[in-house]
């Protein structure tokens, strides 16, 4: 697992003892398999003791994942039969034997079959067996000891049916991760893991959001921007629309974020889209994450406006990825920020909305504090990006679901106004940190030629509170021509 990996700054010390703890369902079983797995994989002797599960369960887990378990040798302990040598596994039952019995048994499959990994699930048992804390304490340090002799790394598992206060496994074993799930109101659990402890190396505190795949765990790291920097060039790139980029003082910059804020059907995504397109005809790799829109939709729109999506599609230049917010996690989103931008090259990014994403988290508070390390990540790669936010209403006082202009590096505000009994669209820069932006308001048109951004209009007033009033010569206010304004059927 590469996230878990990442998260423990490289992967398991060898030869320690380490904890997994979780109530059932949260995945111990399936991360535990596929330790073992990787270390046949580098040619490695596995073991499974299971006192609570059957071959037979176990064998059907990792039959869902595409698995085979012949390289692995399973030894249970909970056969109905007592303890047989002639049998080719230990087969005992722990509530017929004493604790000390249980663990010989461990230890004499240890000694026969010397592997380099070891799994032990789950501890529970040994508890109840056990009986007191201080024999059960006792009885793990020896098989820790036991085990730093036999140079065998060992995760042991534990289902936390002794409460939350017992944290004698926690003082014992080299490292220890927790994972937890949590049902939402709406839509599929979620799962996280933090590592509560890791002895002698840096790793990467915090929670991490992860998911049960066929195949294993997927685990999404938390980004932090400041363990990837790299050198850009804060040269503007082109919108597509050279009155856009006068208005933003020259352009998108690369390792720049730019939010889009208006109300709906005002041409936010348009706007964006035709900053994308732009981005793809300079031979640059693109990633669109749509939250809002039907994808049939958003192709057939932008192709009528003059910006076919699908041979970028069909290059592999542009990805699209419809989410569900209903079913993602932040951090499942995070990490698939992260692949497009590592795996697939990309130096545009695209969020559409911001209003959806945050139906994924559990308060505005967790949005920001995501937004945060995302654009961080982003600018450390020099990618552009951008965001859209729609805000409630169409004119006069609007509203948006959460504040992210703060975190913007830049701000393009799009409004309705009505002029000569038409309804109009305009666009204006409220902020840019990164060049001296233009200040003026421009119309704003979605017509047969794509998108149109014309001369400013300096003859209205109020056109950015939605209650615009008009000050001079209407022709002052007329930008493009009729037919550019005119909108696609």
């Amino acid at each position: 697992m590469g996230g878990l990996d990442d998260i423990l700054g490289g992967g398991l010390t060898p030869n320690r003892l380490y904890l997994i703890e979780g109530t059932p369902g949260t995945g111990k079983t399936t991360l535990s398999l596929g330790f073992l797995l990787e270390g046949a994989r580098l040619g490695e002797k596995g073991l499974y003791v299971t006192l609570s599960e059957t071959e037979h369960e176990l064998r059907a887990v990792a039959a869902t994942h595409g698995w085979s378990l012949d390289a692995l040798t399973l030894v249970e302990l909970v056969a109905e039969a007592g303890l047989d040598p002639d049998l080719e596994q230990t087969l005992l039952h722990p509530s017929d034997v004493e604790l000390g019995e249980t663990v010989r048994g461990v230890m004499d499959r240890v000694d026969e079959l010397q592997p380099q990994r070891v799994v032990l699930d789950s501890l529970s048992e040994l508890r109840l067996l056990a009986q007191n804390p201080l024999r059960y304490r006792r009885q793990i340090l020896a098989l820790k000891h036991f085990f730093s002799k036999r140079n065998c790394t060992v995760l042991v598992l534990d289902d936390r049916t002794s409460g939350p206060g017992d944290l004698q496994l926690h003082s014992i074993a080299h490292g220890v991760v927790t994972l937890e799930q949590s049902a939402i109101d709406f839509g599929a659990e979620r799962r996280r893991l933090r590592v509560m402890k890791f002895r002698g190396r840096k790793f990467r505190g915090g929670y991490h959001d992860y998911t049960i795949e066929t195949g294993g765990l997927c685990v999404y790291p938390r980004l932090v921007p400041a363990v990837r920097l790299y050198e850009f060039a804060p040269e503007p790139v082109s919108t597509g629309v050279a009155a856009l980029d006068r208005l933003l003082g020259g352009g998108l910059v690369p390792g720049a974020n730019t939010l889009l804020v208006g109300p709906a059907g005002v041409g936010k995504t348009t706007a964006a889209v035709c900053c994308m397109v732009a981005a793809l005809e300079r031979g640059e790799h693109a990633a669109f994450f749509l939250f809002d829109e039907r994808l049939p939709t958003l192709l057939a729109r932008s192709a009528a406006l003059g910006m076919d999506l699908t041979p970028y599609l069909q290059s592999g230049r542009l990805t699209i990825r419809q989410i569900d917010p209903a079913k993602l996690s932040p951090g499942e989103f995070a990490g698939a920020v992260r692949r497009a931008v590592e795996e697939d090259g990309a130096g545009f990014v695209l969020i559409d909305s911001l209003n959806a994403y945050m139906q994924a988290m559990p308060n505005d508070k967790f949005l920001t504090l995501q937004m945060h390390e995302l654009l961080g990540y982003l600018s450390a790669r020099s990618v552009v990006a951008l965001m859209i936010l729609g805000q409630h209403g169409i004119m006069g006082d609007l509203k948006s679901d959460v504040d992210l202009s703060y975190l913007a590096d830049a701000v393009m505000l799009l409004r309705f106004f009505e002029a000569d009994g038409e309804v109009r669209k305009s666009i204006s820069v409220v902020k840019t940190r990164t060049t001296a932006h233009e200040r003026t308001i421009r119309e704003f048109c979605i017509g047969l030629g794509g998108v149109v951004v014309g001369e400013p209009l300096t003859g209205f007033r109020g056109v950015l509170a939605g209650s615009p009033e008009y000050r001079g010569d209407i022709s002052a206010a007329t930008g493009p021509s009729e037919r550019e304004r005119h909108p696609i059927g």
